[in-house]
């Protein structure tokens, strides 16, 4: 079979597509064949050698995916040949909190990711795709999706009449949109384009702001919610923009910390005034995936997908990525 392998230190010009011996389901498995995977912010770090976690030496990247089963090994009946399955994110992740050995499990870092054209997993680590979506849709849930799920319902469930606000139009942000929309939420959504806050108000965004007009686009959140603030907050930027953030959230408001595009800093002396709750959001479990599955074939929710690249494009896709010129996910198909 075709697949991507990384080294460590080197470059993404470096990254290489070889031949490695097909894969075998053994005891307990399945054997995918891979049809697509989605580029994450994540998997630029990877290949930068930036990422905060550990990871191996040599490694193919890539976190999500969607494949067919070709094989289930014996013992295995929670698959049969001709089903649609994704791998999870964090593989030993299967339900209740997160535990800190679960951030060791994650595909694209610390263990082979799909970037392959065929891959084993064991049988309960993956999960049948929902039944509403083709491969490349299926393939941007595992990462993305059950994050922004996971901010919404997690400890603190978003509900009917509530307000969201979500940084930029990236993969997470997208599906926060999609998600707090279906759930009857108001949405804000913020961005340096014009272009793309017009396709957030085609999704269901009912406030956007352009960041580059508005710098202190706080302002801009308590206008619109009459001085109140925002009830959860999906912040992908960093410490760059943690700061009107806290001040955009309302008291007793929820903060789900995702990304780290923006650095900067912030006193926590803004944190302890505004009387907030900042989570650090990281994926999801096995449970809440099938959760998220549910709810999305009920909803009847379509993830967005900006543009497609073939498996042998796999550098030109992280390149365009890296410009983050696109709404929605990038997906390869294989």
């Amino acid at each position: 079979m075709k697949a991507y392998r990384y080294t460590m230190g080197s470059t993404l010009d470096e990254l290489a597509l070889v031949d490695l011996p097909d894969p075998i389901a053994g005891p307990g498995q399945v054997l995918l064949r891979m049809r697509a995977a989605s580029l994450n912010y994540r998997d630029l770090l990877v290949v930068q050698g930036r990422y905060p976690r550990g990871q191996l030496d040599v490694i193919s990247p890539l976190s999500d995916g969607c494949g067919e089963v070709v094989a289930v090994g014996e013992g295995v009946d929670r698959f049969a040949v001709g089903d649609s399955a994704i791998p999870l994110f964090f593989q030993s992740w299967l339900r209740g909190p997160m535990l800190d050995s679960d951030g060791e499990s994650a595909l694209g870092g610390s263990l082979d990711g799909v970037a392959a054209q065929y891959r084993v997993f064991d049988a309960d680590k993956v999960i049948r795709a929902p039944r509403n979506l083709n491969f490349a849709q299926a393939a941007t849930l595992p990462c993305a999706a059950l994050t922004a799920w996971n901010g919404l319902h997690g400890p603190r469930p978003l509900v009917a009449g509530e307000t969201l606000l979500t940084l930029g139009t990236g993969g997470v942000s997208t599906f926060a949109l999609q998600f707090a929309h279906a759930a009857g939420a108001r949405v804000i959504v913020t961005s340096s384009s014009d272009e793309k806050l017009a396709k957030a108000r085609a999704l269901g965004a009912d406030c956007t702001i352009n960041y580059r007009e508005h710098p202190e686009w706080s302002a801009k959140v308590r206008e619109f919610t009459n001085g109140r603030g925002a009830d959860h907050v999906i912040e992908t930027g960093g410490g760059g923009t943690m700061l009107e953030s806290v001040r955009s959230t309302a008291r007793n408001g929820w903060i789900h910390v995702i990304g780290l595009v923006a650095p900067g800093q912030i006193d926590p002396v803004h944190v302890l005034l505004a009387g907030v709750t900042l989570r650090g959001t990281e994926v999801g479990s096995r449970e809440m995936f099938e959760a998220m599955n549910r709810s999305i074939e009920k909803s009847r929710i379509e993830p967005l997908v900006d543009r497609v690249f073939e498996f042998e494009e796999l550098p030109a896709a992280l390149r365009y990525l890296e410009q983050a010129s696109h709404f929605g996910k990038v997906v390869i198909r294989i």
